[in-house]
């Protein structure tokens, strides 16, 4: 019996190796079969292209013209451009223009031609030094002026209105929404010679002091440095006021309590914690005040007389009435030489060039 099963088993293990050995010989004759069926259709077609006999290859990507970490870097670059182009366009080109204008000589008629006439400039400083002089002076005490008045309504905004401090902040840009020029006109109304101020400072006889000062002339006010100083002070009142809010908004209430704490008394607690903490804002508000002041013109037109011209007033004739181009942007150039100058001394002098 075991003989016979041992017999059969490998009868049956022949069999499936012959079977096996048939499969493969097959396999193999159709492998061949496919590959020269595969040369025969090459062969036959030459002008396939020769993309249709294998895979389509993949598209060559090209490297990035910068590394993101370059692009990264060039973005603030990229936000700042339209301002440069615009300080280009509308502030570098008209310098260099006026520049080039201030050392110019001829005429209206026979035209300017660039002959680097440097002399201009000390005619124009030496003709016309008096008005410099009384801009600086006039511009430097409506900025005092305004600093004395901006800074306890500024004070009154920030830590005493409380709820009323929206429609304070709508009362002190109110004047904004009025056109320079109307509200300038409205002071020489105000300050007629018959109005209820002139009659009110005659009762009271301020203006027999103010003319003994030598600001004001007679029983009148028009027409005087007083007027044109209150038109400078009142027209750039806002320019203080909003700085020095700003700077005393950020200033901590406890400060405050804890110098009451320390029995300071409030003089003392103003001098020592307040001022010097809102000393940014004194600076920005008065040199946002001083030097539109200085160049100003249209309040030393309106409210005073030839005895009372500004820098302003003449290098706007000078432009647009004597027609001497040369001479009114040496002026000018002196005048902005002049206020870079003070504007640098004063920041250095209050300690605050890393605040402002």
């Amino acid at each position: 019996m075991s003989v016979s099963r041992r017999a059969a088993r490998a009868g049956l293990r022949s069999r499936a190796a012959t079977k096996e050995r048939a499969v493969t010989r097959e396999a193999r004759a159709l492998e061949r079969a496919g590959t020269e069926r595969g040369e025969g259709s090459a062969t036959a077609t030459p002008d396939a292209p020769p993309d249709a006999a294998g895979p389509v290859p993949e598209p060559v990507q090209k490297p990035p013209l910068l590394k993101p970490a370059v692009r990264k870097r060039l973005v603030p670059y990229w936000l700042l451009l339209p301002g440069i182009l615009w300080l280009l366009i509308f502030f570098a080109a008209p310098l260099i223009y006026q520049a080039s204008t201030s050392v110019q000589t001829g005429s209206l008629d026979e035209g300017f031609k660039v002959t680097w006439h440097f002399q201009t400039y000390w005619d124009a400083l030496s003709e016309y030094y008096p008005q410099f002089l009384r801009s600086v002076l006039y511009s430097a005490t409506a900025t005092v002026m305004c600093l004395v008045l901006g800074y306890p309504l500024a004070y009154l905004i920030a830590f005493r209105a409380g709820r009323w401090r929206n429609l304070v902040m709508i009362l002190v840009i109110a004047p904004f929404f009025t056109s320079f020029l109307i509200r300038t006109l409205a002071w020489k109304t105000i300050l007629s010679d018959g109005g209820p101020v002139v009659g009110a400072l005659n009762s009271l006889h301020i203006l027999d002091v103010t003319s003994y000062l030598g600001i004001t002339e007679g029983q009148r006010v028009l027409a005087t440095p007083l007027a044109v100083v209150c038109g400078l002070t009142y027209n750039f009142l806002p320019f203080m006021i909003l700085p020095l809010y700003t700077s005393l908004e950020r200033i901590d209430p406890q400060l405050h309590e804890a110098a009451g704490d320390l029995y300071a008394r409030p003089v003392t607690t103003f001098r020592k914690v307040t001022f010097p903490l809102s000393m940014p804002g004194v600076v920005a508000g008065t040199l946002l005040t001083f030097i539109p002041a200085t160049g100003d013109y249209i309040n030393a037109e309106l409210l005073g007389s030839a005895d009372q011209k500004m820098v302003g007033n003449v290098i706007q004739s000078q432009f647009l009435r004597v027609l001497d181009y040369p001479t009114a942007a040496a002026l000018s150039f002196i005048l902005m030489a002049a206020i870079l100058t003070m504007v640098t001394i004063y920041i250095r002098k209050s300690g605050t060039e890393d605040l402002v």
